[in-house]
């Protein structure tokens, strides 16, 4: 299957310069529209859960999507146990969304969908 060309996995992470408002309820929505399985908590981060075999798989998880962000310049908050890794993000420097935080999450879900030796 092969991806729209408005995919947002295929877009890029844009650095915050600041002093640009964070998305309010109006412009979240329709992004939240467009992933599978994130919530949106209090308009404030976006929240996933993801499920896996075991510990070293959810460490594994984790591993790829550290390596995925360096790349991207934009880090998540990531936890993790046997099973299963939740990850949290939002744009630190307005401590709220912007489309880089959707972006972000497309392209984890690619990550978590890819092999592991991917």
């Amino acid at each position: 299957m092969s991806a729209a060309p408005d995919d947002l996995a295929d877009r890029r992470c844009v650095p915050c310069r600041g002093g640009t408002p964070p998305f309010g309820p109006g412009e979240i929505a329709p992004l939240l529209g467009r992933l599978e399985g994130w919530t949106c908590v209090a308009d404030h981060h976006l929240e996933k859960r993801y499920r896996v075999a075991d510990f070293r798989a959810a460490l594994a998880l984790a591993g790829r999507l550290g390596r995925m962000s360096d790349a991207e310049g934009h880090h998540p908050e990531l936890c993790l146990g046997w099973g299963w890794v939740v990850a949290r993000i939002w744009t630190h420097k307005i401590d709220g969304l912007t489309e880089s935080d959707f972006v972000w999450a497309a392209k984890a879900d690619r990550v978590a969908a890819s092999p592991a030796d991917a």
